[in-house]
């Protein structure tokens, strides 16, 4: 079951157990809000519109957090005429979780394990990991002390040795 709320002027869509971010209400963290202004209700094929609300019907929720939106920032600006004018704000959000519909309460997890479906694999297994490589040895050292003779490559002057030398 499904239905088109409207709060803080704007419509949203809801169903048992969903979540939603609506303006900012004014009600306690962990308390419990009714939402009576229900446009549509659908339950599987049948469908229930008001004209403009559904009389009796409403929408239980709990608060599960309260937060503020993106920053948002406009700017007018003509130019050569000296105007500028900068507003900016932050919306206040409250967050929903719907718990029942006219009624119709969240179904609870009451499956047993066995029942469940177990879950798929989901992309490609964990690499290995990787084993500690041996130090490589010269082919043609003979002894382990021409072995560990590195010879080094000689280093290359900077460009700022050979300006300082003329």
């Amino acid at each position: 079951m499904s239905a088109v709320i409207v709060s803080g002027g704007k419509q949203y869509r809801v169903a048992p157990g969903d979540k939603v971010l609506v303006d900012r209400l004014a009600a306690e963290l962990g308390s419990s809000v009714k939402l009576d202004r229900v446009l549509l209700v659908r339950d599987g094929s049948d469908v229930k519109v008001g004209a403009p609300l559904i009389e009796g019907m409403d929408v239980e929720a709990k608060v599960i957090g309260h937060s503020r939106g993106p920053r948002i920032e406009t700017l007018r600006y003509k130019s050569k005429k000296r105007v500028r004018v900068h507003r900016g704000g932050r919306a206040d959000y409250t967050a929903l979780e719907i718990l029942a519909v006219g009624g119709l309460t969240v179904p609870t997890g009451t499956e047993s394990e066995e029942e469940a479906k177990p879950a798929k694999g989901k992309g490609r297994p964990k690499r290995k990991a990787k084993e500690e490589a041996e130090p490589v040895v010269a082919a043609s050292a003979e002894t382990e002390a021409e072995a560990e003779v590195v010879e080094e490559k000689p280093k290359r002057a900077s460009r700022r040795s050979k300006q300082d030398k003329k």
